[in-house]
């Protein structure tokens, strides 16, 4: 018989709007994490007191942003029209409180739900905000959510405005960290989106004047393009394509109100159908719609009245209506690009026959591979089901609409024994582990074809649902996790070869991770510490003692399980794989992994001479 449990007066409780959001953080922000991945709580935080600053500059308020990072506080400064006075503490305390709702004066913002403000405010541990307007100021200070100081409105000789300052909470998230590369890309989506606004980050200003033609260019290598940025606008409709010369996989950016819309919808759904469609008519011809999106680089950021997303988080618009009398979404995307890139195809005959040839060119190595590919599929299915490389997690990762597949992850093991630990330990709901036998093959300038005649390639592209492309990953998070030792190094650069030669993608979006273990356990009888360093393995001698035993981990494999908890619950370390713009993938690829050998060693001499200076 099961257990009777009371249900009186007394277990029924109300939260107030803090208690609940820092009870509940991921009905606001999505997942928390520790900054290591751009959609991140902390990042999302910031996202959401930017967008109040960039609805003043849609509203002609202010033409420039200041934001500041420094030991974790950061504060955004606009020149926008500033909060009412006496509404300062209802914007940022009391929900559902706003300007936006009111449509008339924000038709086509990004955040209308009155939560953003308030959900930073409860997380943080410490919140301020200063509003100026009409030559006076009122600024409020917060803990937690609380009330801590609400000096008088004050006569002030500032420019118009507000200014935010905060701290997230590290009890809420743990042993965060801010990654400059990741801010660095939020604020040039924002200016990519409001071309004229210019938005400053410690120091560095970034600005854009052509919009979403300067994102695919700063993006990629223009000289792997196959013909300039095709680059259209309309009045609630902006578009840029091209296609390139070297890659196989489909590139698209979308944003909706200015919000980088990372999981799609609608409006990228209707975009790709109207890409295909015009293709199709304008060369009267039906290709197949794979051959035409392959190597695609494109971006669409359309502007609907009152959008509709399907989380908090607003990375997927749910909308189907563009609103203010307009047609659907669909259709009116469909009209827009039928027409538009119908008449610049007419009038650019070079671009039209290159998008062709690289159309029958597509057509061809697919008809080629479809042999392959059929009898790899089959050996992927039979391999995953008897020799069990891969042991998934519970959530069910079809549906890509599941929120629960943000906080998935694939850890890439090596050999048994690290593959058995993390297993072992791992959280079964959210976490999946793919065991790799040997040293991958150096897949450095090699076709596709390579993909599926290699096993270990093709079973792990059959595990990341990625044959068709990356919209379909079946995980948020892919995780190296290989030995700190040489071979070990060696299997992590050969993984990342194989992403960035074929799927560059994954790790333009975030996606790849290296897993940080610990080098040094140090511990005496009372206390255990794990240490990432050298550095941090002398201040655990000094904070234990003399009389302490030190440990020094030579693989995963000598991790027990239950010190893995440890290491890849809510204390995992990771690194993201992050390439920067004036990085060029060829240029990397062949230096590295390519066949000129001696100058990789002196390469290598020169650096350890470098090193060795240094000590």
């Amino acid at each position: 018989m099961p257990t009777s449990t009371s249900y009186t007066e007394e277990n029924i409780r109300s939260l107030d709007w803090k208690e609940h959001i820092r009870m509940r953080p991921g009905m606001y922000i999505g997942k928390l994490g520790d900054g290591s991945a751009s959609d991140d709580g902390i990042y999302i935080l910031l996202k959401e007191i930017i967008d109040n600053s960039v609805d003043e500059f849609v509203m002609g308020a202010g033409k420039t942003i200041e934001i500041t990072l420094k030991d974790n506080i950061i504060k955004v400064r606009d020149y926008g029209r500033g909060i009412p006075l006496g509404k300062v503490v209802d914007v940022v305390s009391r929900m559902n409180t706003g300007g936006k709702y009111d449509t008339r004066a924000f038709k086509k913002s990004v955040g209308l739900n009155g939560v953003g403000t308030k959900a930073v405010n409860a997380l943080s541990t410490s919140f301020s905000v200063e509003s100026v307007r009409d030559g006076k100021s009122k600024i409020v200070s917060f803990e937690l959510g609380e009330i801590i100081d609400s000096p008088p409105i004050e006569e002030s000789t500032k420019r118009k405005g507000t200014a935010i300052i905060f701290q997230p909470d590290s009890s809420i998230f743990k042993n965060y960290k801010f990654r400059n590369e990741y801010i660095v890309k939020m604020i040039k989506y924002y200016v990519y989106l409001n071309p004229g606004l210019s938005i400053i980050f410690n120091g560095e200003k970034f600005k854009s004047e052509n919009g979403l033609k300067d994102l695919i260019e700063d993006n990629n290598n223009i000289d792997d393009f196959l013909y300039p940025v095709i680059h259209l606008k309309g009045n609630d409709i902006e578009i840029a394509i091209t296609h390139n010369k070297k890659h196989y996989s489909e590139e698209y950016y979308s944003f909706v109100n200015g919000q980088n819309t990372s999981q799609g919808g609608t409006h990228l759904n209707s975009f790709k159908e109207a890409i295909v469609k015009t293709i199709r008519d304008f060369f009267k011809k039906n290709y197949d719609s794979s051959d035409i999106k392959k190597s695609i680089i494109s971006a669409i950021s359309i502007k609907v009245m009152e959008p509709v997303f399907e989380s908090q988080t607003k990375t997927k618009l749910g909308s189907t209506e563009m609103g203010g009398g307009l047609p659907t979404v669909r259709s009116y995307i469909l009209e827009f690009i039928s027409k538009n890139l119908d008449n610049y195809l007419h009038k650019n005959k070079d671009v039209a026959e290159g998008i062709q040839r690289k159309i029958i060119q597509a057509e061809r190595e697919r008809k080629e591979l479809s042999g392959i590919r059929k009898l790899a599929r089959e050996r992927a299915k039979k391999s995953s089901l008897h020799n069990k490389k891969l042991r998934d997690c519970r959530v069910h990762l079809g549906d890509m609409s599941n929120e629960r597949r943000l906080d998935t992850t694939i850890f890439i093991t090596e050999g048994d024994s690290a593959s058995g630990s993390i297993t072992k330990s791992r959280d079964v709901n959210t976490q999946a582990v793919f065991s790799l036998r040997g040293k991958p093959l150096n897949s450095y300038s090699m076709t596709k074809k390579i993909v599926y005649e290699n096993e270990e390639f093709n079973l792990l592209q059959a595990a990341l649902n990625i044959e068709e492309g990356i919209e379909k990953l079946r995980y948020n998070k892919i995780v190296i996790a290989t030995d700190a030792d040489v071979d070990g190094m060696h299997i992590r650069l050969l993984i990342i070869t194989f992403f960035l030669q074929f799927f560059p993608e994954l790790i333009k979006e975030g996606h790849l991770f290296i897993l940080q273990t610990p080098l040094f356990r140090v511990r005496n009888k009372k206390e255990t510490i794990y240490c990432y360093s050298d550095v941090e393995k002398s201040e655990a001698c000094d904070k234990l003692g003399a009389k302490v035993e030190i440990t020094r981990f030579k693989g995963l494999g000598e991790i027990s399980p239950n010190e893995f908890k440890n290491f890849i619950g809510d204390s995992i370390r990771l690194d993201p794989v992050i390439i920067n713009k004036e990085t060029s993938v060829d240029d990397l690829l062949s230096f590295y992994m390519g066949k000129n050998t001696p100058d990789r060693q002196n390469f290598i001499i020169d650096n350890l001479k470098v090193d060795i200076d240094s000590a």
